[in-house]
């Protein structure tokens, strides 16, 4: 997925730009920016080296991203966002489908996020995080389990109540750090360790939808 395709309202700016071009001189940024994290890591994501790379003078980037903080808010704006889309694909297939394996379906469809996901990876896995990234990860992961939460209402596997709210938390934190440790492990993600990960988490599942005995669906 490309950096420019998220909604440039989502990513915290120092100035939203309105005319089309200036709109595309921004995404022409948030592209030169991934290759430069991808290839060089978070420490080369500075506005010379980047605004290097989009080939624009640092006096157009500094209008919208003033510092390295401000392109890594950046970019991981647009990175929650197109998983948050995501998610919200995966809801509206739910709710259409019948799986089988919602577990699995759930944690291919996010490590094949992972996989492709360069510059995700580059950013996560480095050590130049923000604290406003760190905080809009935590909200970015009570949204992704709001989506598990939908998910399981959508396959008719549970009843809506205040715990299942916390159910979806609990599997996204666990999904989430297994995950990471696949992939630091192995860019393609680790198999054998995902495989745990779905076994983990349809036990987990399969214990809160034995709270719903009425409930037909399975993990």
């Amino acid at each position: 997925m490309n950096p420019a395709d998220a909604d440039q309202g989502a990513v915290p700016l120092r100035r939203t730009p309105r005319q089309a071009r200036s709109r595309a001189r921004l995404a022409l940024v948030l592209r030169a920016a991934e290759r430069v994290l991808v290839a060089e890591g978070v420490e080369a994501l500075t506005t010379t080296r980047v605004a290097a790379e989009a080939e624009v003078s640092v006096g157009s980037l500094y209008q919208y991203l003033p510092d390295r903080d401000a392109l890594i808010d950046a970019l991981a704006a647009g990175y929650f966002a197109r998983i948050e889309a995501a998610m919200d694909d995966l809801v509206r297939a739910a709710s259409a489908e019948r799986w089988e394996d919602p577990v699995g379906v759930l944690l291919d469809a996010f490590a094949g996020i992972y996989r492709t996901e360069h510059g995700f990876r580059a950013l996560w896995f480095g050590s130049g995080l923000t604290e406003r990234t760190r905080a809009a990860d935590r909200e970015h992961k009570r949204r992704m389990a709001d989506g598990v939460h939908r998910v399981l209402l959508a396959l008719d596997m549970a009843d809506d109540d205040e715990a299942l709210a916390d159910v979806g938390h609990a599997a996204i934190l666990a999904a989430d750090a297994l995950a990471q440790e696949a992939f630091r492990r192995d860019p393609a993600g680790d198999a054998a360790l995902l495989e745990e990960a779905k076994v983990m988490l349809r036990g987990y599942l399969g214990a809160v939808v034995a709270r719903y005995p009425s409930r037909e669906g399975g993990i």
